[in-house]
């Protein structure tokens, strides 16, 4: 069995965090749903048309990870979270390129929802997956690439047993667990704060669980929730 856990100290400076999680087992991703595409296109420009003409980095759903990551001192203009990039390419142009199913499903609900969502996977995951601190030497395989890299120790990361599969938090997903035709089951992991997008994180899972139900029928869907006070949960 796999365990989706995150680390005490992670809630020691962030008590308010939040994860809704969703996993699919015995999915088909060997082709695109048209379905799924239209769905991805209409996000894109329902929110690209929303926030056109704003400063995003203002917007709460942003504003939230900006500040975490200063308070990791991490500089989110040099890290951005992967919402923050996603929805800066977004505004500049309601465009992303087709993938396959569970990327294009992934994309529409985090632009959809402005929510942090990963896709992992689950068949690439080495023991269990933590958001925790990273340890003197671990390594990252950045996406696309065969060589590793040194990660530096107490970096914020999501990790199993093997190596980092995300850098700083959520800004960098890599090669390992990256999810392609041949992915049949998959951990989303849409990350969250109480009092700011708790709500919108929770609205992300529910949307995302009935498109999945809709779009592979016959597939096993799981959702849980994970927090200060529920700091794990069996993911397989």
């Amino acid at each position: 069995m796999t365990t989706f856990r995150i680390e005490k100290r992670v809630f020691d400076v962030f008590p308010e965090f939040c994860v809704a999680v969703v996993t699919a087992s015995g999915l088909d991703n060997t082709h695109v749903d048209r379905t799924i595409v239209q769905i991805m296109e209409d996000a894109l420009a329902e929110t690209h048309a929303k926030l056109v003409d704003t400063d995003i980095r203002e917007h709460k759903n942003i504003r939230v990870w900006r500040d975490a990551f200063e308070k990791l001192e991490m500089n989110p203009n040099r890290f951005p979270s992967s919402i923050e990039a996603l929805i800066k390419r977004v505004v500049k142009k309601p465009q992303l390129p087709v993938i396959n199913n569970v990327v294009n499903i992934t994309n529409a609900m985090a632009v959809r929802y402005l929510v942090p969502m990963g896709a992992h996977d689950m068949d690439g995951i080495d023991g269990d997956i933590e958001i925790r601190f990273t340890k003197e030497g671990e390594v990252f395989t950045p996406f696309g690439s065969t060589e590793t890299e040194i990660v530096d120790e107490n970096e914020l990361v999501y990790g199993d047993a093997k190596e980092v599969r995300t850098r700083r938090w959520v800004w960098r997903q890599g090669e390992r667990g990256k999810v392609d035709a041949c992915t049949k089951r998959v951990f989303f992991p849409i990350d969250g704060f109480y009092g700011v997008t708790d709500s919108d994180i929770r609205m992300a899972q529910e949307a995302l669980t009935g498109l999945l139900h809709s779009v592979f029928p016959n597939a096993a869907v799981q959702i849980g929730w994970v927090d200060k006070n529920h700091p794990e949960m069996t993911i397989d």
